[in-house]
């Protein structure tokens, strides 16, 4: 199975959350890094290209989300 990375832009506004959600779920053959940026921080998303592409698109649908 090939192995790819995405990132994704987060701003500062809901980086915690992103970061928080990471952290204490389970996120399996999923790596996860943050480089915090100005205005916010970049998540590289590393393991099985399937599930990084779900990821990015979720996260994607979640920034354009707004927050509750």
């Amino acid at each position: 199975m090939s192995e790819i990375t995405a990132v994704s832009f987060v701003p500062k506004t809901r980086r915690a959350r992103l970061r928080h959600v990471l952290a204490t779920g389970d996120t399996g053959d999923l790596r996860w890094r943050e480089q915090k940026k100005l205005g916010g921080s970049e998540f590289y998303f590393s393991g099985p290209a399937p599930i990084v592409m779900k990821t990015h698109a979720y996260i994607t649908w979640w920034l354009a989300t707004p927050p509750r």
